[in-house]
């Protein structure tokens, strides 16, 4: 009986190896590379967003793919203390850094961002939860002082 078992234990113990020497590059329905969705396959730029007293955010709406990695700056003239806010937005999307004058921030989680002088950030993020969002400078009416978003 053992030697029947001995063979088969073998043969189980080697299998597992035929599987992981099969490296071969099948293309798959994600054209993502290694990094998965942070692949540069997976990357798009948006316009920036511009804090300035009276200026418009954006020319246009953001429209984004759920599951797409982003990139967008966002540019404060000085001209005045003004913040962003969006917590539902930043709450329906992974940020995976925003860079400040050569420094990497990995948040958790953000509400909100203020420019108290000139300066600039970018965030990268992956667009996750489908749905209709926005972000506007807090206590401003006018509808150039938002943007809407909209995740697909």
């Amino acid at each position: 009986m053992l030697k029947k078992l001995l063979p088969c234990m073998a043969f189980a113990l080697v299998l597992p190896t035929f599987a992981i020497a099969d490296n071969h590059d099948d293309d798959d329905d994600t054209g993502f590379g290694l990094a998965g969705l942070l692949s540069g396959s997976n990357k798009e730029d948006l316009p920036p967003i511009t804090l300035s007293a009276g200026m418009p955010l954006t020319d246009a709406p953001w429209v984004l793919k759920s599951g797409t990695y982003y990139e967008f700056e966002i540019i404060g003239d000085g001209s005045q203390e003004l913040g962003l806010a969006g917590p539902e937005f930043f709450h329906a999307i992974w940020i995976d850094e925003i860079v400040v004058a050569g420094l990497e921030i990995r948040p958790l989680g953000l509400d909100s961002i203020e420019f108290d002088e000139a300066g600039e950030m970018e965030i990268g993020f992956i667009a996750i939860k489908p749905g209709t969002y926005y972000l506007k400078v807090p206590e401003s009416t006018g509808e150039t002082q938002r943007l809407d978003i909209t995740i697909k």
